[in-house]
């Protein structure tokens, strides 16, 4: 069947079994409500507090504003099959569901690369740090950001709504995702598996690579500070960071509950464990306290 007749998928909930959903659901609810106050947390102890409107919080709270629309897309919508016990989805809005799963972790990958450098620029190249990372800069690198991400999403999503499918309509996964609606196409997906190549090359390795180069040369300088309490607050604040970027790279069911759930409940923990600005600015915003003078 063509796709545009193949109307409805059933995607497979996490298990089979009956008297494991409602226990699913609560913890997957559960997750949902902390990942998405935890980041509106850090989102309103950047907006309120003057000392933290710097390039590194500009783009920690774009990287929180994207885990909460990055868990909303995917979520939601598993509640939803859970309290039904079945997940049948139209095949628009699969497709929209992919589009816009693949824009925002894109972004949410290059926004990563942009902080590195922003850490990188800010430890290395102290004195010129402020030119080079100034407000324009800022807007461009996040600009850029999106726009790759968009011409990446939009570029898979035409290629697999052109593609022709044929038997069971099941989507062997939770969600609507590449690899699991390459199984049931009876048309060639050479032409899909080399794009999925590029975009995980530069969606994923280069980002990644970038990131590596960026902390080896932050290491170097940090080596070089002889105060010990300069050397602990900069690794804290770049160890938290790599964390985040290194924690799930995978696309199986199971690594994909990691990507989609646990790493953006577990980043604003991670972004402000060991970074004492920000805990006290959360503190101040979460008990009503007023910024100090």
């Amino acid at each position: 069947l063509h796709s545009g007749l193949w109307s409805q998928l059933i995607l497979l909930v996490l298990t089979g079994n009956i008297r494991l959903q409602p226990i699913l659901f609560d913890v997957f609810l559960f997750a949902y409500t902390v990942t998405v106050g935890g980041n509106l947390s850090i989102l309103a102890a950047i907006f309120v507090e003057p000392e933290l409107r710097t390039p590194m919080y500009y783009f920690l709270g774009n990287l929180s504003l994207l885990d909460i629309r990055c868990i909303t897309v995917t979520v939601p919508p598993m509640l939803a099959c859970l309290l039904a016990r079945q997940c049948r989805v139209p095949y628009a809005a699969c497709i929209s569901h992919l589009f816009f799963f693949h824009l925002l972790a894109g972004v949410d990958c290059h926004l990563l690369t942009a902080t590195a450098y922003d850490h990188y620029l800010a430890i290395c190249w102290p004195l010129t740090y402020s030119t080079h990372m100034s407000r324009e800069v800022q807007g461009a690198l996040v600009g850029i950001c999106c726009t790759i991400s968009f011409i990446d999403a939009l570029t898979h999503t035409v290629a697999v709504s052109v593609l022709d499918f044929c038997g069971p309509n099941v989507v062997n996964h939770f969600y609507c995702d590449l690899p699991p609606l390459f199984q049931p196409s009876c048309s060639s997906i050479h032409l899909n598996g080399q794009l999925l190549f590029v975009g995980a090359t530069f969606m994923g390795v280069i980002p990644r690579i970038l990131i590596s180069m960026s902390y080896a040369c932050v290491s170097a300088a940090v080596l070089r500070i002889y105060s010990a309490e300069g050397k602990k607050k900069a690794f804290s604040t770049c160890g938290s960071h790599l964390t985040v970027v290194f924690l799930a790279s995978d696309k199986d069911r199971g690594i994909g509950i990691l990507n989609t759930i646990l790493s953006p409940m577990l980043n604003p923990a991670i972004c402000s464990l060991r970074n004492a600005d920000m805990q006290g600015a959360l503190k101040r915003v979460l008990t009503g306290k007023r910024p100090p003078a």
